[in-house]
């Protein structure tokens, strides 16, 4: 008894080992619980890390005022606009590298990733230019008053600028987790937000003789970690000992990849942009309360993001088992991952939501106490972290939907639950009946928990089992 006792701690810990080392697994064979477990434990970590980007920012920026932390927020409202494109590029790339790594096409795993950072680096040339010339113009778009403008622009040129490092990051994390390497994408975010830590109070305030350059720096600081974090990646990829390796026969254009690719994207992209253009109106419809609310929004955000990124890990993992196992043309495989996974998303977000609704008050304290905003932050967490057990549910069936290379059904979704109900819904709480932005949070609980349900729904289906990659 006491063998069997100290057998299950100890496989335990070698799971745990296994998943931090990246070491080379099958998961097209074995238990599905140790394979989601392998590539959920790198990818929550990682995203544990990318969501720990923004608090970071948040922690020091907030000590410089409501108007700082406005332009922070409304920025970060525009640059997803960016991100829906190239996550629409990396949704492909992920799928298509799992499937051909299902079906022991290595070759073609690698020559799907080259096509895809072309698109990427190509991206975010021109959005960089049209981002840093257009800055107050782009925050005065979004409602942001004179003094934000004033105090942001030179955050919003120099994070839209360099946005090519944020892009890539995304995009090459997609392929490494496509192929079932989750410990790269996990050491790329460690290493690029420890340099995000340590340079954001230097740029910002000056400290250890760096130049004091206000709300700015935390642009500057982000950018760079974010693109020595893509030189890590690369290196890693022309290193050729991964499990998708580049090689000088490899850096070509390819039509008939890349049409693939951006057939699959371009319904991806379609997606994000539905889901992120709806967070951009709901920022536009909580601005119009006053920076005290974009401030209150911003740090709340923050906070759920925390959470919700971690559970992106498990997500990621049963994308990539749905991928693998098409592949392997084993479907039933594939389908049992996605409810396995989303059982134990549902048990950690549910446990999240709990904490998140008891300890409000307290987890704002940590960011702000300025009585304009730190109500708002409190009212915001409160009123989203209701809906977690549903979120849990729809976030990983949109991932098993993308992973399968099925991106059209959760784009119809998404243009339903977010543009038909989720952006009229807030506008009329908030609006028409008085509830300020409270009927904003009101609104992304209810609209979230919705598509939760008709995700469900359509998965059972089964149609995206028949999706050729």
């Amino acid at each position: 008894m006491q063998a069997a006792a100290q057998e299950i701690p100890t496989g335990k810990w070698r799971v745990l080992r296994e998943a931090l080392a990246g070491t080379e697994q099958d998961f097209t064979e074995g238990s599905l619980t140790r394979g989601i477990a392998l590539l959920a434990i790198p990818t929550m970590l990682e995203m544990a890390m990318e969501s720990t980007f923004g608090l970071v920012d948040a922690f020091w920026v907030a000590r410089l005022g409501a108007d700082a932390m406005a332009a922070v927020g409304l920025t970060e409202s525009l640059i997803v606009l960016v991100f829906s494109v190239a996550m629409g590029l990396s949704v492909a790339a992920t799928a298509t590298v799992a499937r051909r790594i299902g079906e022991k096409d290595r070759e073609g795993a690698s020559v799907a990733a080259v096509q895809a950072i072309g698109c990427g680096v190509a991206i975010s040339v021109v959005t960089g230019i049209a981002g840093a010339l257009f800055a107050p113009q782009l925050l005065a778009l979004m409602h942001a008053g004179p003094d934000v403008i004033r105090v942001g622009s030179g955050y919003t040129r120099v994070l839209l600028g360099g946005n090519i490092g944020i892009i890539l990051i995304f995009l090459i994390n997609g392929v490494f987790r496509g192929s079932g390497d989750a410990a790269t994408a996990m050491r790329t975010l460690w290493l690029a937000n420890l340099i995000n830590m340590a340079l954001d109070p230097c740029f910002i305030y000056g400290f250890a003789g760096f130049p004091k350059l206000g709300v700015m720096g935390a642009a500057v600081a982000t950018t760079t970690g974010r693109s020595i974090g893509v030189i890590y990646q690369l290196a890693m990829l022309l290193r050729g000992r991964g499990r998708v390796a580049i090689a000088r026969r490899h850096l070509r254009w390819d039509g008939p990849v890349l049409r693939r690719l951006l057939r699959l994207a371009r319904t991806s992209s379609v997606q994000y942009f539905i889901g992120i253009a709806s967070w951009v109106s709901l920022a536009r419809i909580n601005a119009m309360f006053g920076s005290a609310a974009v401030a209150g929004y911003t740090i709340a955000i923050r906070i759920i993001m925390f959470a919700l990124m971690p559970s992106w890990g498990i997500c990621t993992a049963a994308a990539t088992l749905v991928g693998q196992n098409l592949g392997a043309r084993r479907p039933e495989r594939s389908e049992r991952a996605v409810w396995l996974g989303g059982a134990y998303n549902m048990a950690f977000l549910t446990l999240v939501g709990i904490v998140f609704y008891s300890s409000a008050r307290l987890l704002v304290s940590a960011f702000t106490s300025d009585p304009s905003v730190a109500p708002i932050a409190v009212a915001c967490l409160k009123c989203v972290s209701l809906g977690y057990p549903f979120y849990a549910w729809g976030m990983i069936m949109e991932q098993a939907f993308n992973g399968a290379g099925d991106t059209a059904t959760p784009t119809w979704i998404n243009l339903f639950c977010y543009w038909m109900v989720q952006i009229p819904l807030a506008w009329c709480l908030a609006q028409t009946a008085g509830l300020g932005p409270r009927g904003v949070y009101l609104a992304i609980c209810g609209a979230e928990s919705l598509l939760a349900v008709v995700s469900v729904v359509l998965f059972r289906r089964g149609k995206w089992k028949e999706v050729k990659l």
